[in-house]
């Protein structure tokens, strides 16, 4: 599936390392979220844009955005990413890559989520979507989030 800017992000349930279900729409209620997909926990450019993420978060959080990374390991897999690298944002567990698939991030060849954000702004709709194989990219358009105050 294509989604494009403007659209309203489809919703869906995860289970996430915050030990609950997360629910997309039920979660925009809080304000905007940027849900970034990614391929593997503890690969390089994933920590590289994971920790970014983190050392981003306060900001972040101040300008009333949330972060929610999202692959397919596992919660297991996730909660061990987060531990190690001490992520402060919760990590959904795309098992199978249904979730992936509905954004048009799964990398069928690899069977893995690719590395895509979404900003979702809290009425669903899509703000921005970057698409690069580098984690700079991805943090610079949240930070131009942050700075704007969406």
């Amino acid at each position: 599936m294509k989604l494009n800017t403007g659209e309203k992000a489809p919703d869906f349930k995860l289970p996430s390392t915050t030990l609950k279900v997360f629910h997309l729409y039920e979660e925009l209620a809080g304000g905007n979220i940027i849900l970034y997909f990614y391929p593997k926990d503890f690969t390089m450019g994933c920590t590289a844009e994971a920790c970014g993420f983190r050392d981003e978060f306060s900001h972040l959080r101040d300008a009333g955005v949330r972060v929610v990374g999202v692959s397919t390991d596992t919660i297991e897999s996730h909660e061990r990413f987060r531990k190690e690298h001490n992520l402060p944002f919760e990590l959904l567990s795309d098992a199978g890559g249904a979730v992936s698939k509905m954004y048009g991030a799964f990398n069928p060849i690899f069977k893995f989520a690719s590395r895509v954000t979404f900003i979702i702004g809290k009425d669903g709709t899509l703000l921005k979507i970057t698409k690069s194989i580098l984690p700079r990219p991805h943090l610079d358009a949240a930070k131009k989030l942050e700075e704007k105050g969406e």
